[in-house]
Formats: C-alpha cells, sequence, structure tokens
C-alpha cells in the first residue's frame, strides 16, 4: 500500500493537519478576543480586513476574468462600509455594500453575473456583522463571545466526532468528508458551550440561549456546506492558502458568516441598533 490510503501515512497526516490547525488557532483566537475586547476601530480593522481577505479569494473562485473589476467595486464599497459602520451608521453601510454589489454584477459576464456580484454581499455579512453586534457598548463584547464560543465549538466538536465516529455522510455530492456524526457532534458541544457560557455570564433563560446555539451552529454548517459547494462549482480543493491547516480565509470564516448574519438579524430585531447585543442575549 502507497500514499495516504497507508493507515501509518494516514494518521500521521491527519496528526501533522490537527497540529496546522492548533498552532493556527493559537494565533488567531487571541487576536479575534483581543481586538473584540478593545472594541472600536481595531475590531473593525480586523474584520474589514478578514472581508477583504474572503473577497480576494471568491474573486480567485469565481470571477478570474473580471477579477480586478469586482476587487475594485468590492473593495471601495467594503471599505466604505466599515468606515460607516465602525461610526454607527448602519443602513448607511448596507446601502454601500449593496451599490457594490450592484456596480460588479454590472461589470461580470451574464452568465456569471449573479457569482460574481455574490462576494461583495458575502464579504461584506463578515465585515459588518460582528462590527454591529459588538457595537452594543453594554451587552456586545458578551455577545461576540457568545458568537465565538458557538461557531467554533461548532467546528471542533464535528472535527473530532466526525474522526471519532465516522458513519454516514452528511451532503456526500457537496463535502464527502462531513458525516452525520460530525453534524451532531459538532451541535451538541456548542449547546454545552454555549450554557456555560451564559452560565459564566450570568445570563438567564439558559434554555431559549441553548436553543438560540442550535440555530447558529446549525447555519454555521450550513455555511460550511455552502462554501464547500462553491468550491466544487468552481473546481478548487481550498479557497486559498493562507491559514495553515485550514487553507483561506473562506474555509476558516464559512460557518462564521452565516452564524453572524443570524445572530445580527435576531439581536437588532430585538434590541434595534442601539442594543443588538442585548436583543440577542438577554430574553
Amino acid at each position: 500500500m502507497a500514499g495516504a490510503d497507508h493507515p501509518l501515512r494516514a494518521g500521521g497526516l491527519r496528526g501533522s493537519e490537527l497540529a496546522l490547525r492548533v498552532c493556527s488557532a493559537l494565533v488567531l483566537v487571541p487576536l479575534a478576543i483581543g481586538t473584540a475586547y478593545l472594541g472600536g476601530w481595531p475590531f473593525a480593522l480586523l474584520w474589514g480586513a478578514a472581508a477583504a481577505g474572503v473577497l480576494w479569494e471568491w474573486s480567485s473562485l469565481v470571477a478570474r476574468n473580471e477579477q480586478f473589476s469586482v476587487l475594485l467595486a468590492g473593495g471601495v464599497s467594503l471599505g466604505l462600509a466599515v468606515v460607516l459602520v465602525a461610526t454607527g451608521h448602519v443602513l448607511p453601510a448596507l446601502i454601500v455594500v449593496a451599490m457594490g454589489t450592484l456596480g460588479a454584477a454590472s461589470l461580470a459576464l451574464a452568465e456569471r453575473r449573479i457569482w460574481v456580484a455574490g462576494g461583495i454581499p458575502y464579504a461584506g455579512a463578515l465585515a459588518l456583522g460582528p462590527i454591529i453586534l459588538r457595537g452594543d457598548g453594554e451587552q456586545g463584547f458578551l455577545a461576540v463571545l457568545f458568537l465565538f464560543a458557538v461557531v467554533w465549538t461548532t467546528d471542533i466538536g464535528a472535527y473530532f466526532a466526525g474522526r471519532a465516529l465516522g458513519g454516514p455522510k452528511l451532503v456526500p455530492w457537496v463535502s464527502p468528508n462531513k458525516t452525520w456524526a460530525g453534524a451532531i457532534g459538532g451541535l451538541l458541544a456548542s449547546v454545552l458551550v454555549a450554557v456555560v457560557v451564559a452560565k459564566m455570564a450570568g445570563l438567564t433563560s439558559l434554555f431559549v440561549l441553548a436553543m438560540l446555539a442550535v440555530v447558529l451552529s446549525v447555519l454555521a454548517q450550513a455555511g460550511d456546506l455552502f462554501e464547500s459547494f462553491l468550491k466544487r462549482r468552481f473546481n478548487a480543493k481550498d479557497s486559498g492558502h493562507l491559514i495553515p491547516g485550514h487553507g483561506g480565509l473562506m474555509d476558516r470564516l464559512d460557518g462564521f458568516v452565516t452564524a453572524s448574519v443570524a445572530a445580527v438579524v435576531i439581536g437588532l430585531a430585538r434590541g434595534g441598533f442601539e442594543a443588538p447585543g442585548r436583543g440577542l442575549l438577554v430574553w
């Protein structure tokens, strides 16, 4: 037997991949939490930079001939939107992202127009969602930590449960490595951690927050599957090679995009622009 099919060699490859993931997490997790604690411009600049990287990867996958035009339209709109939302102008920021999307769509070929333009709202959601949530001066930091905990634990739980238990595939035609065991393991782990975070923070309505974790975890896994579908649709293994053990930024943040959008929508619906964090956490 040769290559990755040999059990010892395959085990070594998995161990190497895990080591790279751990090393990446030791750098990225403190950076994410530290800037979330600081809030303001450090946090906005981090997520603006992440969104710019995601837009680059998306356009590299999808746009190709239109890549420069998409990056120009998307980069300008994203930069302006981050400045607007960081200064408390949420609606104008959303309008700017929409205008950038329309601009990119007008520059793309008709057969790929939706795919090409879709990178701008996708990257915009990644940039604006966390900043809007953190903008709540009272509960913003805790809301972001809660979101981090649910998404990260979903990913970790799914990784280890899937590796340990195997079993039936979740959506094999989209992602052949994901299993039902991993999906359920990630979901259960996220609920447990959400309850622990809520109790440590002195939050009430633990059952509601546990159910909220279920929703966010499911959406995070859906976001992961969508990114897998996108890569398969455009014949790519990874979205990039920026993060060791993970691939590109999209590979690492795919679930966070969808979960953060849901968290912000819930927070805004219940707390308004002044208190989205409280709207998310206090029931």
